[in-house]
């Protein structure tokens, strides 16, 4: 969640990727005390269970030991035996620098993941007004450090690390619940989410970090003559190639009209409530009949189990229209209306009370008017052009409601 102005927050996704875990860490210790005991003794401590327990449990208390100190001693007596009647110790000494030697490449990945957010987003690192480190690794001083040093303020560390997530998530809650609210709460969809269609390629529908809650509706057509019925796989991900990506459910709409291929149209519909759960739909656009489906876990199936799907249903899934571009250019546009319009209230409340005001809400709901319109009528010029002025609008908005305290 990140900051961008006062009482209002964006929650951002990282796209599935993993930040510092306490495992890594551990398990970079184990290997350093494993390779060394190994080159003194020539025995490899990891095919001993109790001896590799005992490794797990002592690496752990030395990373937490140098948070807060620049060296701790590692005694472990009576390691293994060597079944001679005698039995071998392992002792180190491990520094915070050696720590951090090991360990540097999992913080830096970390940054990586940081920057590749911040630019999914579309957001800078002047953008941020707070930074919030979350989870037990955060307390090491290296991690501090390059987070000061990426963000170019310090962390704020007015939140416990390990109770951040439960607070957010009361923050949110409350947020959904009351009518009235200091905080503008913009959620986003941490995935793509989608359909297969025919070929096996994935079709978006739900484009990742797009603000919740959220609808988007497709047409599709059959892909061959006399087709009655159409199976729908919903999926989510951001690979071209569906058997790349998750497949969250799936479910088959029937009765659909004889006809050439191409001729009779479903629409498949998309909708994400504020609270996250993600239902679809599909629909024959001349009869009304429609099949639908809530999205309640994800299937655990392998790639190679997507693909032998994608080849059994080869015949059922539905393809794309032509209109393709207009399609996509109008995505884009929705998605900015549907945030201009959650920060509308906000920026309404500030500066509806003057005439400068009064007359840039005016200009701010013709815009949007024009935006609706060239989407209807599917002017991809037009689409085009409102992109530039909803752009504008919603750039606007977000710099009126980050001042809102600071006057």
């Amino acid at each position: 969640m990140l900051d961008i102005g006062d009482g209002v927050f964006k929650v951002i996704s990282t796209a599935g990727d993993t930040f510092l875990g306490g495992e890594d860490f551990d398990r970079r210790i184990i290997d350093w005390l494993v390779f060394g005991f190994a080159k003194e003794h020539k025995i490899d401590l990891r095919k001993d269970r109790m001896a590799l327990q005992r490794l797990k449990d002592v690496a752990e208390k030395a990373k937490c030991e140098l948070s807060v100190v620049n060296e701790t001693e590692i005694n472990l007596p009576f390691i293994i035996s060597t079944g001679k009647a005698d039995a071998l110790h392992l002792q180190r000494t491990l520094t915070r620098d050696k720590l951090e030697e090991l360990t540097i490449d999992l913080v830096e990945r970390t940054m990586l993941i940081c920057r590749r957010t911040l630019e999914e987003a579309k957001l800078s690192t002047a953008d941020i007004d707070d930074v919030i480190l979350v989870g037990g690794m955060t307390r090491m001083p290296k991690v501090q450090q390059m987070v000061a040093e990426y963000f170019g303020s310090e962390p704020c560390k007015g939140v416990h690390p390990d109770e951040v997530v439960g607070l957010g998530a009361a923050i949110q809650g409350a947020a959904l619940i009351q009518e009235e609210s200091d905080i503008l709460l913009l959620d986003v969809t941490p995935h793509s989410l989608g359909i297969m269609v025919a070929g096996g390629d994935f079709y978006t529908l739900i484009e990742q970090n797009t603000t919740v809650p959220v609808s988007r509706t497709h047409t599709f057509t059959t892909i061959r003559d006399d087709q009655t019925s159409v199976k729908i796989l919903v999926m989510q991900g951001e690979s071209k190639l569906a058997k790349e990506n998750e497949l969250l459910g799936e479910f088959i709409l029937t009765g659909l009209r004889k006809a050439p291929k191409g001729e009779v149209e479903i629409d498949v519909s998309f909708e994400i409530s504020a609270d996250g759960i993600v239902s679809v739909a599909a629909m024959d656009k001349e009869t009304g009949q429609e099949q639908s489906i809530t999205v309640t876990a994800t299937s655990g199936l392998t790639e190679d189990e997507i693909s032998q799907m994608i080849d059994e249903n080869r015949d059922l899934l539905v393809e794309r229209r032509e209109d393709e571009e207009v399609e996509k250019v109008s995505q884009q546009a929705q998605r900015l209306i549907d945030e201009i319009e959650q920060l509308f209230p906000r920026v309404e409340e500030v500066i509806a009370g003057s005439d400068f005001g009064q007359d840039a809400m005016r200009k701010a709901r013709a815009v949007l008017q024009r935006a609706t319109a060239a989407i209807e009528m599917k002017d991809v010029p037009a689409v085009q052009e409102s992109v530039e002025a909803l752009t504008r609008t919603h750039n606007m908005f977000k710099g009126v409601v980050s001042k809102t305290r600071l006057g």
